[in-house]
């Protein structure tokens, strides 16, 4: 979920009410998306290798909490992932 690796359609997403900012962006369009009848999601293997604190690392451990906050928030709460109605 956490490698800021997704691409959508720009419909989907722009009828999506996202609402996070930094770290709790990727769980909230993740659960988001995963609410929408008829969206396939794919899996595609990718390379990556993290960044050291020295690099640029700017995740802390409080990022960590916010995700897990945003992961139970967005699937246990959320009802209408759209601003309005959803994009046929």
């Amino acid at each position: 979920m956490e490698t800021c690796y997704k691409m959508f359609r720009a419909d989907i997403l722009k009828n999506l009410d996202l609402r996070e900012k930094r770290f709790g962006f990727e769980p909230e369009v993740t659960a988001r998306i995963a609410k929408i009848p008829g969206i396939r999601v794919y899996e595609v293997g990718i390379s990556y290798y993290g960044r050291t604190y020295e690099e640029g690392k700017k995740i802390k451990w409080k990022d960590g909490f916010r995700a897990i906050w945003c992961i139970l928030k967005y699937n246990l709460f959320l009802r209408n992932p759209y601003k309005t109605k959803p994009v046929k």
